[in-house]
């Protein structure tokens, strides 16, 4: 892996060719086969995905391109994804997309502590993809109005 380099994955569907506006959607996860089942699944729908294993591809990619929304590890290499949120955020030019936690944090306080950092959303591990869907769909439909 290319480190300070994102990784582009596009499958742009047929929606997203007629509306001119593609999903674009930055998946931060470190491990690998997380990153493969949410780029199938989101690819799936229609999304076009870019991954960023850590905070420095993360970063290099959000000034690349803005997304519509950002699916991110809390448990990064590095900086974590509490401490991302909270540099996204800070931005100006990134502080309105959503960013959705997808984490094995599920202790007493961890939502509320990662919702705290700027995290806009948050799914546990394992992820149920149906539920996971439905969390994008939900917040991208948000960020249109």
């Amino acid at each position: 892996m290319n480190r300070g380099q994102p990784v582009k994955t596009t499958n742009p569907s047929s929606a997203e060719m007629q509306t001119d506006t593609p999903k674009r959607i930055l998946v931060i996860e470190d491990q690998e086969l997380n990153r493969k089942v949410v780029r199938i699944v989101l690819q799936s729908k229609g999304y076009t995905v870019v991954e960023a294993t850590d905070a420095v591809e993360a970063i290099a990619s959000l000034e690349d391109a803005i997304p519509q929304l950002i699916l991110m590890d809390i448990a990064l290499p590095g900086q974590s994804g509490e401490e991302l949120a909270g540099k996204i955020k800070a931005n100006l030019a990134w502080v309105d997309i959503p960013i959705i936690a997808l984490t094995a944090a599920a202790m007493s306080g961890d939502r509320e502590r990662i919702l705290k950092s700027g995290c806009d959303d948050y799914l546990s591990k394992p992820i149920d993809i149906k539920v996971l869907v439905e969390r994008v769909e939900t917040h991208l439909k948000r960020t249109e109005i």
